[in-house]
C-alpha cells in the first residue's frame, strides 16, 4: 500500500492463518529487490479476534439467577456451546479470516488500547457495562456497512498498543467520517487512547 500524507512512503499488511505464515510472508518479502531500497519504522503484530462481550455478559448474569458462578462447570458448557456457535457463524468467520473487499483501495490503519488510568479505568469496569458500551459503539460502525469495512485485532501480549484497527473504504473521507463519529460514543470519549494513523491506496499488481 502507497502511504499518503506521511513521512513513511509503503504500508504491508499481511493476512496469515499463524506466527509462522505472517514470518514466512516477512522473509520472502525481505528477499525481494524492494526490499533492498527499504528501511523498516513500524511494525505491528497482532490476531484477527472477534469480541464475545455480549455472550459473557448474558452467561454471567445467568450464573448468578441461577445461584451458580462465572467460570463453574455450567458456565464453561455454555461458553463452549455458545463460543462454538459463534465461530460458525458467517459474521464471525469474516471478522476471524477477512479478505481484501472489492472497490475499496483506500486503507487507514491505527493502534489503539484502552485507558487504564485511575479514575477510568476499562478494566475495572463490569462486565455489563463493558458490553453495553461496546454495544453501543458497534452500532455507530454499522451506519458506515457498505461504504467503510473493517478489521479489529488483538494484540494484548504482541505489542505495546493492544489492538489494531484497519479500515478499507471506497472514500478515504470515510474515514474522518467514522472515527469522528466513534469518538463521539462513550467508550471512545472517556476509555480510547490512539496511536498514530497511517492512511493511504492499495497498489494493484
Amino acid at each position: 500500500m502507497k502511504l499518503v500524507g506521511s513521512t513513511a512512503d509503503l504500508m504491508v499488511i499481511h493476512f496469515r492463518e499463524s506466527l509462522d505464515g505472517i514470518e514466512a510472508a516477512q522473509d520472502l518479502l525481505a528477499r525481494t529487490e524492494l526490499a533492498r531500497g527499504l528501511e523498516p519504522v513500524y511494525a505491528f503484530l497482532s490476531v484477527t479476534e472477534a469480541g464475545l462481550y455480549h455472550i459473557t455478559a448474558e452467561l454471567a448474569r445467568a450464573a448468578e439467577a441461577r445461584g451458580g458462578k462465572v467460570g463453574d462447570e455450567e458456565y464453561e458448557r455454555a461458553l463452549s456451546n455458545r463460543s462454538a456457535a459463534e465461530r460458525a457463524s458467517a459474521h464471525v468467520k469474516r471478522r476471524l479470516y477477512p479478505e481484501l473487499p472489492a472497490n475499496m483501495p483506500y486503507v487507514c490503519f491505527y493502534p489503539m488500547s484502552k485507558r487504564r488510568d485511575a479514575l477510568q479505568n476499562w478494566y475495572t469496569l463490569s462486565l455489563d457495562e463493558r458490553s453495553r458500551l461496546m454495544q453501543a459503539h458497534g452500532l455507530t460502525g454499522r451506519r458506515y456497512g457498505g461504504r467503510v469495512q473493517q478489521v479489529i485485532t488483538g494484540a494484548i501480549g504482541l505489542d505495546a498498543w493492544e489492538w489494531g484497527v484497519t479500515l478499507f473504504a471506497k472514500d478515504a473521507l470515510d474515514f474522518k467520517k467514522l472515527v469522528t463519529d466513534m469518538r463521539f460514543d462513550e467508550v471512545s470519549a472517556k476509555y480510547a487512547e490512539f496511536g498514530d494513523f497511517y492512511v493511504g491506496r492499495i497498489i494493484s499488481d
